[in-house]
């Protein structure tokens, strides 16, 4: 109960609500009215964002055996037991955070707005001080193999290792 919990959380904070917040800051402009080739790039981006997100949820479920989201401290769903190096997580030590970002790039370029990219801005900021705490976690919980996969794995997307995958 506490994992889907933990995802549902998850999927209404930065899947709708944080999306909704830039879209309301932006004047609630109407997508109708986009051009289309604007309003492509921005799907096709927040599409390819979801699916990195979508993808590394499933992968550490299934590989790590849980989640490494704690809430500043708090565990809000079961962590993981294994460390995952390959698959998405080959290419980025947070890919569920790279395409959460990717997913409101996809977002920003639709509002073409100030008002969102600074919610964004905000949450990036944020995040970072999430991710610096995970990392001391994961560098507990998994020592040097930890500290050996930050070394060849850069904490957002690796451009060089995507061939790789």
């Amino acid at each position: 109960m506490k994992q889907i919990f933990g995802y549902f959380l998850g999927f209404v904070i930065f899947i709708l609500g944080i999306p909704a917040l830039m879209w309301w800051v932006a004047g609630m402009p109407s997508f109708a009215d986009l051009p289309v080739v604007r309003l492509s790039l921005a799907t096709l981006i927040a599409l390819t964002g979801l699916a990195l997100s979508v993808w590394s949820i499933v992968y550490m479920k299934r590989v790590g055996k849980g989640n490494p989201f704690d809430a500043m401290g708090h565990e809000v769903a079961p962590r993981t037991r294994h460390l995952m190096t390959d698959g998405p997580y080959k290419l980025s030590r947070n890919p569920m955070l790279s395409g959460t970002y990717l997913y409101y790039i996809g977002v920003l370029i639709a509002l073409w707005s100030w008002w969102p990219l600074l919610v964004f801005a905000a949450i990036a900021v944020m995040m970072m001080l999430q991710v610096r705490s995970e990392e001391k976690r994961l560098e507990a919980d998994f020592g040097q193999e930890y500290l050996d996969y930050k070394k060849t794995t850069g904490r957002w997307l690796n451009p060089l290792r995507i061939h790789r995958v």
